[in-house]
C-alpha cells in the first residue's frame, strides 16, 4: 500500500496543464476535454453507487437532460454559459429528487431497473419531442465566446479541467464529512442508519440529487464540446460505460473516477480496432495467466479457483477477437463481461490495489471533560402495546414503565416478544395498538429517525455496525445531528465546518475511551474482535446522547472476560443517568446489573418486579422450564 500524499495530485494537476502545450493536436486535446467531462460524471456517480450502494443504470439520462437543458437556454433564450450551466445542473437535480423518490422502496436488482427504465424513458422523449428537442435531427450548439471570441479547443479544454478540480475538492470534501458517512452507513445497514438518527429517504435523495447534477454539468459541459447533439447518444450504452468506469476505476476514490473516465473514454476506441482488441484481450489473458501462476505458490487448490475463472474467461475473448470481424454487435456483452469481472475480481477497482486504510485522528481527551451522554434522564412508558402479524399476535396488550435512570431488564424464552417490543420501541414497527411514552410524550407511529432524535437509542441483536468504515468514523455517524455544516459550507472547507468536524473527532474519541476502544479507532469494524464490535456499538449508540438506551442481547456470543468488560462499561452508562432497557438471555448480568425486570411469554407479560424475585416466580420458572419441570 503506499501513502496517501499530495505529491501525485499536484503532478497530476501540472500535468493537465502542461497537456496542451506537449500534445496540441486537435483530436488528443478533443479526447482530454471528453475524459475531464466524464470525470465530473463519474465523481459524482461515485457518491450515488460507491458510497451510497444505489446502482444507476439511468445516469446516460441525467447527462443528457443536462446537455438539452444547457443547449436550449443558450439557442433559445440566449443564456450565458454560466448561467446556462447552473440551471443545467439544477434540472438535472431535480430529476435525481424524483427518480429518488420512486426509488425509495426498492433497492438491488430492482432499483437498477427503475433507473434503467427512467432513462429509457428520457432518451424516448428527447427524441419525440421535436418541438423542444428537435427530435432525432439534433440541436447545434456553439462555443461560449470570451471578449467577443469564440473558445477555442486548447482554452476551452482548461475550462473543463477547472470543473473537474472544481469536482475533485468538492467530492473529497463532502466524502470526508458526516455527509459522506451519513452516505456509508445509509450503503451498509439501512436500518442502523435511520437508528442513528439519519433519515434514509432524505440522504437518498441528497445523494440522487448531488449525482444527477453533477452527470447535468458533465451533459451541459459535452454539449458545449461538441457544438451538437442528438438523442441517440444518450443511450443504455452509455450509461453501461459509466457504470463501468465508476467500477473498474475504483469506488470510493477520486483518482479512480478519472481512471475509470480515462478507460471508458478510450474503451470503445479500441473496439473500433480489431487490433487493438486483440492486443487488450492478449494483455487481459497475459496478466490472468500472471496471477493464476502466482496463485500456485499460494493457498493452492482455494487460490486456484479464485484465478481460474478470470483466466478462461480473458482466454475466451483472446479466442473470440480472431474469430470475428466486426465488434459493433457485441459491444454491450463486452461492456457487461468486463463490469462482471471488475466486480468479482477487483472489488475496489484498479485503484484498490494502491488504497490506503483511512487513518483514524489521533485525538484524546479525559471522557469526564468531554462526555455529553444524557441531557437529563427520562422516564419511558408502555401502555397497553399489541402487535400483530396478520393473524400472529407478537405483544398482546403489554404495559410497563421504566424509571429515569435505571436499568430495566426484559427477559424470556425465544419467541417471547423481546425485539419485537425493541423495534415497537425504536419507531421500526408501528404498534397495532397502545401507546409508547417518552417522559410522558407519545412516540409511537413516528419514524426510527425521529425518534432517535428525542433520545432513544438502540443496539441490535446481530451486530449492525458500518463494516468498510473505521471504528472512530462508525461513533462520528452516531454524532450527526450536531454537525450542522451545508453542502457549501463542507465544499468551501469553511472554519465552523472544521470546528464541527474536529468537536466530533474529540467526543467520538471519549466514547471509544469509554468503552475501552480508543486504541482501535483507526481499525475498520470489520476487523475488530466480535467482542470489540459489541462495545463499539453501544459507543456509536451513546453518541446519540440518548436519554433512554435500549440493549439487545448485547452479550450474546461474548466470552467470559467480554462479558466482564460490557458489565463494566455499563455500570459506568448509567453513571451518567442513561435510562437502560436491557433484553439479555445472561441471567447473571440481568441478576447483577437490573434494578427491576420484566417477564414476557408468548407476548404477554407474566411477571415483573425486582431482579430475586421474578427469579422466583413459579410462572417464569415455568415458562423458562416447562410446566414439568416447575
Amino acid at each position: 500500500m503506499f501513502q496517501r500524499t499530495r505529491l501525485p495530485w499536484a503532478m497530476l494537476a501540472l500535468s493537465a496543464v502542461a497537456l496542451p502545450l506537449a500534445v496540441p493536436l486537435p483530436y488528443y486535446l478533443h479526447l482530454a476535454i471528453i475524459v475531464g467531462i466524464y470525470a465530473i460524471v463519474l465523481l459524482g456517480m461515485d457518491l450515488l453507487v460507491g458510497y451510497t450502494g444505489q446502482v444507476s443504470l439511468g445516469h446516460a439520462a441525467f447527462f443528457g437532460i443536462g446537455a438539452y437543458a444547457a443547449g436550449l437556454l443558450m439557442t433559445r433564450l440566449g443564456l450565458p454559459f454560466g448561467l446556462a450551466l447552473l440551471a443545467a445542473a439544477a434540472i438535472a437535480a431535480g430529476f435525481g429528487v424524483l427518480l429518488a423518490a420512486a426509488a425509495l422502496r426498492v433497492s438491488g436488482p430492482y432499483l437498477a431497473m427503475v433507473t434503467l427504465a427512467f432513462g429509457t424513458i428520457v432518451q424516448i422523449l428527447i427524441n419525440e419531442m421535436d418541438w423542444l428537442t428537435l427530435g432525432p435531427i439534433g440541436l447545434a450548439v456553439d462555443k461560449p465566446r470570451w471578449f467577443g471570441e469564440k473558445l477555442t479547443t486548447t482554452q476551452y479544454y482548461y475550462v473543463v479541467w477547472g470543473f473537474v478540480a472544481l469536482a475533485l475538492v468538492c467530492t473529497g470534501r463532502w466524502a470526508s464529512s458526516h455527509l459522506g458517512r451519513a452516505f456509508e452507513a445509509l450503503r451498509d445497514s439501512p436500518i442502523a442508519t435511520e437508528c442513528m438518527g439519519i433519515g434514509v429517504a432524505r440522504y437518498k435523495a441528497i445523494a440522487f440529487a448531488l449525482s444527477a447534477a453533477m452527470a447535468g454539468i458533465g451533459g451541459a459541459l459535452y454539449a458545449v464540446s461538441e457544438e451538437y447533439i442528438s438523442p441517440n447518444t444518450y443511450n443504455f450504452e452509455l450509461s453501461l460505460l459509466f457504470l463501468l468506469g465508476v467500477i473498474f476505476g475504483g469506488r470510493k476514490s477520486r483518482a479512480g473516477s478519472l481512471l475509470g473516465a480515462t478507460v471508458v473514454v478510450m474503451l470503445p476506441t479500441l473496439l473500433d480496432s480489431m487490433a487493438m482488441f486483440r492486443w487488450l484481450a492478449a494483455g487481459a489473458t497475459a496478466a490472468a495467466l500472471y496471477f493464476a501462476v502466482r496463485s500456485l505458490r499460494g493457498d493452492g487448490a482455494a487460490a486456484l479457483r479464485r484465478a481460474g475463472p478470470p483466466l478462461l474467461v480473458t482466454a475466451g475473448m483472446l479466442v473470440f477477437s480472431y474469430q470475428v470481424q466486426n465488434l459493433n454487435e457485441h459491444r454491450l456483452s463486452i461492456f457487461g463481461l468486463l463490469i462482471l469481472l471488475a466486480v468479482f475480481y477487483l472489488p475496489d477497482g484498479l485503484m484498490g490495489l494502491f488504497k490506503a486504510r483511512p487513518q483514524g485522528r489521533a485525538t484524546t481527551a479525559p471522557s469526564s471533560a468531554l462526555l455529553r451522554i444524557a441531557s437529563e434522564p427520562k422516564a419511558l412508558g408502555i401502555r397497553d402495546v399489541t402487535m400483530r402479524f396478520g393473524g400472529l399476535t407478537a405483544l398482546d396488550s403489554v404495559s410497563l414503565d421504566v424509571q429515569p435512570g435505571t436499568i430495566h431488564g426484559l427477559i424470556g424464552p425465544n419467541g417471547s416478544g423481546k425485539s419485537t417490543m425493541m423495534n415497537v420501541l425504536t419507531g421500526v414497527y408501528t404498534p397495532t395498538a397502545g401507546r409508547v411514552l417518552l417522559a410522558g410524550r407519545p412516540i409511537q407511529g413516528t419514524s426510527p429517525a425521529r425518534i432517535a432524535s428525542q433520545g432513544i437509542a438502540r443496539t441490535f441483536q446481530n451486530v449492525q455496525l458500518f463494516w468498510e468504515m473505521t471504528a472512530l468514523q462508525n461513533v462520528k455517524v452516531g454524532l450527526h445531528r450536531g454537525m450542522r455544516s451545508g453542502l457549501l459550507a463542507l465544499a468551501l472547507d469553511t472554519r465552523a465546518a472544521r470546528e464541527h468536524e474536529a468537536g466530533a473527532d474529540a467526543q467520538a474519541m471519549a466514547l471509544l475511551e469509554l468503552v475501552g476502544l480508543a486504541g482501535d479507532a483507526a481499525t475498520d469494524a470489520r476487523d475488530l474482535p466480535y467482542g470489540k464490535q459489541r462495545l463499539l456499538e453501544i459507543a456509536r449508540a451513546l453518541a446519540l446522547q440518548p436519554a433512554v438506551l435500549l440493549l439487545d442481547e448485547p452479550a450474546a456470543g461474548l466470552t467470559a472476560p467480554d462479558v466482564a468488560a460490557l458489565m463494566q462499561v455499563l455500570r459506568k452508562v448509567k453513571g451518567f443517568g442513561v435510562t437502560m432497557v436491557l433484553i439479555e438471555h445472561h441471567m447473571d448480568i440481568v441478576m447483577a446489573l437490573c434494578d427491576a425486570v420484566t417477564v414476557l411469554d408468548f407476548g404477554q407479560k407474566i411477571s415483573e418486579g425486582q431482579a430475586h424475585t421474578v427469579r422466583n416466580d413459579p410462572r417464569v420458572i415455568s415458562a423458562y422450564l416447562g410446566t414439568a419441570a416447575a
